[in-house]
């Protein structure tokens, strides 16, 4: 599976993203989404100061390896969903919308919410999609140590349509997916596609990475997975590995890599405010190779390439 995407190296130049001032973007500037724009990689990236009330700004770079980011946010806390913050996007343009999904968190939970723009600056905010769903619920570890409540992060939009319906893959905990017709309003599976294996670098928990996108037949998903030794102390490992559904059938498991393509190796990724942590939520096909973008440690934020596509 590994190769399905090609072999990733991470840039000797990271991090791509630093926290920078004393603003909303002074402490952690981490898990971006991304898009290629008018032949450019854009950044949606996760920032915030000492508070930690996330905002999302966004960066810009001629070669996908340098980065210019903007001195102001463009999507931060307006609703009571999102008081707390705004967090961890994923990027999917169509016809020339963007379509970004990113987390309202108000303190106790956190809403996978949609906002649309066509520009990527001025977003249209369609509020949280999933206020039924907890994708924690099917974890009996996570069960015994919290109640049900609306918590539904982390959600890719695939870009085409396949069977006349549009899909989503969306989860933390565990992974479910959903179809629209609209791609406005979804409507999510009663049970996941996709969770942890006992044993495995992804034993706890499974988490949407970057959206997903059709390959030789196949939908391609990056996914986050994880192993918990304590939640309380934040000693956690995540790791980032890839899973390939069928085309026909986009809640059909055909392949999932045995060991990640992506683990905390840098020194960035073993320390910083969740230490030991490779997180992807970006991805795009830039000038024949395709860009991982990733936070590390849920500080920084860097990137690793594929070799040379075919």
């Amino acid at each position: 599976m590994g190769a399905l995407l090609g072999r990733f190296v991470p840039w000797s130049g990271n991090p791509v993203l630093r926290p920078t001032g004393d603003g909303w973007q002074s402490e952690n500037v981490y898990n971006p989404a991304a898009v290629v724009h008018d032949d450019r990689v854009v950044l949606v990236y996760r920032a915030h100061a000492a508070d930690r009330v996330s905002r999302l700004g966004i960066a810009v770079s001629d070669d996908g390896l340098h980065f210019e980011a903007e001195p102001d946010p463009v999507l931060e806390p307006t609703e009571s969903y999102e008081r707390q913050g705004c967090e961890d996007p994923r990027l999917t343009s169509i016809d020339g919308t963007h379509y970004l999904t990113y987390t309202g968190f108000d303190g106790t939970s956190a809403q996978l919410c949609l906002a649309t723009s066509t520009d990527l600056r001025s977003w249209t905010k369609h509020g949280p999609l999933f206020p039924d769903l907890d994708t924690w619920q099917t974890l009996a570890w996570a069960r015994s140590r919290r109640e049900w409540r609306p918590w539904s992060k982390a959600g890719g939009i695939l870009p085409q349509q396949l069977g006349g319906r549009w899909h989503m893959y969306l989860g933390e905990g565990a992974i479910y997916h959903a179809t629209s017709s609209d791609l406005r309003r979804w409507t999510a599976g009663d049970t996941p596609v996709l969770e942890g294996r006992p044993g495995r670098w992804d034993s706890d928990l499974v988490e949407v990475g970057a959206p997903p996108v059709l390959v030789d037949g196949r939908v391609v998903l990056l996914v986050n997975g994880a192993r918990i030794a304590s939640v309380d102390d934040m000693d956690v490992d995540y790791r980032c590995g890839q899973v390939a559904f069928s085309a026909e059938d986009p809640r059909q498991v055909l392949a999932r890599d045995e060991e990640p393509f992506l683990q905390p190796t840098a020194p960035e990724e073993k320390a910083g405010l969740v230490p030991n942590v490779t997180f992807v939520e970006g991805l795009v096909r830039f000038r024949d190779r395709w860009f991982v973008y990733y936070g590390q440690s849920d500080t920084t934020t860097a990137v690793a390439v594929s070799e040379p596509l075919g």
